[in-house]
C-alpha cells in the first residue's frame, strides 16, 4: 500500500513539472522570443500545450481518474487563450472527487471565463475562497465582479468597489505578484470611469502598474497592461505616452485589432485638433478680429470685479492675463477671459 501510495506521489509530481514548464513556457515567451515572433506566440503555445499532454498521458498510469491528475490535465488544457470544453469536463470531474480542491475551483473558473458564463465563473472564485483565502481566487473573483451584469447602475457601482477590495486583498497576500498588481491596476482604471474621471484614482491604476513591471518582468510583456494604461494617459491628455502604449500593445499581440484601432483614432483625433489649431477653427478673418474686439473684462460674470468667492465663502483677488503668459501646472489668482473658435468631439462614450 505504502509503495502504491509512493508511486501515485512520484507520478503526480512529474505532472506538476510538466504542467508548470508549460505555464512558464507561455509566460516568459518574451524572455526567450523576440517581440518579432509575437505573431506566432498563440500558435507556439498551443503546440506545446499539446506535446505536453501526450507527454502526460504516457506518465498518468495508476493516478488516472484522480482529482489531482484530472485538475492537472484540465490545466495544462487551459493554458490556450481560447475555451476549452475537455478542460471544462475535467475540472468539472475533479471539484466533484474533491470539493476542496482549490486550484481545480480556480481553473475551472478560468474556462467559464472563457466561455463567456461570467456567474458560473464568479461562483467558482467565489466557492474556492470558502475553502481557502488565495491570492488566485481574489485576483480572478475581481476580474468577474466587473463583468458581472448588473441590475442597477448602483449595483455596477458596488461591483466595481468590490473589484478594487479584492485586488487590494490579493496584493497583501504577496506584494510581489505583478499579476495582482496588474489587476488592481484594472480595477482603479474601472473605478476612474464609473467615478467621474478623478485624477487622484487615474494616479492610483499607474502606479499599480508601474508596481507590476518593477516587480514581475513579464509583465512588461502583458499587451492588455499596455493598452489600459495607454487609454489612461490618452484621457491624462498625455497623448505620447497613450500612442507608445498602444503601440507597444499592438506589438505584442499582433493578431488582436483593438490596439492598432485605438492608435488610429488617437491619430486622427489629433490630426483633426492640430489642423483646426493651426487654422483657429477655420474661422475667417474679419469674425475672428470681431470676437476678439468684443472681449471684454466686464463679460468675466462673478469675477468682473477681480475677486472670485470660492466654495468655502473665501475672496480671492484675480488677476487678468492671457493664454501665453501661463505657465504648466496650477495658475492661481489667474483669470484668463477667451472664446470658443470651435470644440471637437471623439468617438468615446467619456469626453476628454
Amino acid at each position: 500500500m505504502m509503495a502504491d501510495e509512493e508511486e501515485a506521489k512520484h507520478l503526480l509530481q512529474k505532472l506538476q513539472e510538466l504542467v508548470d514548464q508549460l505555464y512558464s513556457f507561455r509566460d516568459c515567451y518574451f524572455e526567450t522570443h523576440s517581440v518579432e515572433d509575437a505573431v506566432r506566440r498563440h500558435q507556439d503555445i498551443r503546440e506545446e500545450m499539446e506535446k505536453t499532454v501526450q507527454q502526460m498521458e504516457q506518465i498518468l498510469g495508476s493516478v488516472r481518474g484522480k482529482a489531482q491528475a484530472l485538475m492537472l490535465t484540465g490545466k495544462a488544457l487551459n493554458v490556450i487563450h481560447d475555451y476549452s470544453p475537455k478542460a471544462e469536463e475535467l475540472l468539472s470531474k475533479a471539484v466533484k472527487l474533491e470539493p476542496a480542491l482549490v486550484e481545480a475551483w480556480n481553473q475551472l473558473g478560468e474556462v467559464y471565463w472563457k466561455k463567456g458564463d461570467v456567474a458560473a465563473a464568479h461562483t467558482c472564485f467565489s466557492g474556492a475562497l470558502t475553502h481557502c483565502k488565495n491570492k488566485v481566487s481574489l485576483q480572478n473573483l475581481s476580474m468577474v465582479l466587473r463583468q458581472l451584469r448588473p441590475g442597477s447602475l448602483d449595483e455596477h457601482s458596488r461591483h466595481v468597489m468590490d473589484s478594487v477590495r479584492q485586488a487590494k486583498l490579493a496584493v497583501q497576500m504577496d506584494v510581489l505578484d505583478g499579476r495582482s498588481w496588474y489587476i488592481l491596476g484594472n480595477a482603479y482604471l474601472s473605478l476612474y470611469f464609473n467615478t467621474g474621471q478623478s485624477p487622484k484614482i487615474s494616479q492610483q491604476a499607474l502606479s499599480a502598474y508601474a508596481q507590476a513591471e518593477k516587480v514581475d518582468k513579464k509583465a512588461s510583456s502583458n499587451p492588455d497592461l499596455h493598452l489600459n494604461r495607454a487609454t489612461l494617459h490618452k484621457y491624462e491628455e498625455n497623448y505620447g505616452e497613450a500612442l507608445e502604449g498602444f503601440s507597444q500593445a499592438a506589438a505584442l499581440d499582433p493578431g488582436w485589432p483593438e490596439p492598432h484601432q485605438r492608435e488610429q483614432q488617437l491619430l486622427e483625433f489629433l490630426s483633426r485638433l492640430t489642423s483646426l489649431l493651426e487654422s483657429k477653427g477655420k474661422i475667417k478673418t474679419k469674425k475672428l478680429q470681431s470676437m476678439l474686439g468684443n472681449l471684454h473684462p466686464a463679460h468675466l460674470g462673478p469675477c468682473g470685479d477681480g475677486r472670485y468667492q470660492s466654495a468655502t465663502g473665501q475672496k480671492v483677488a484675480l488677476e487678468l492675463q492671457s493664454l501665453s503668459t501661463l505657465k504648466p501646472g496650477v495658475n492661481s489668482g489667474v483669470v484668463v477671459l477667451g472664446k470658443v473658435v470651435f470644440s471637437l468631439t471623439t468617438e468615446e462614450k467619456v469626453p476628454l
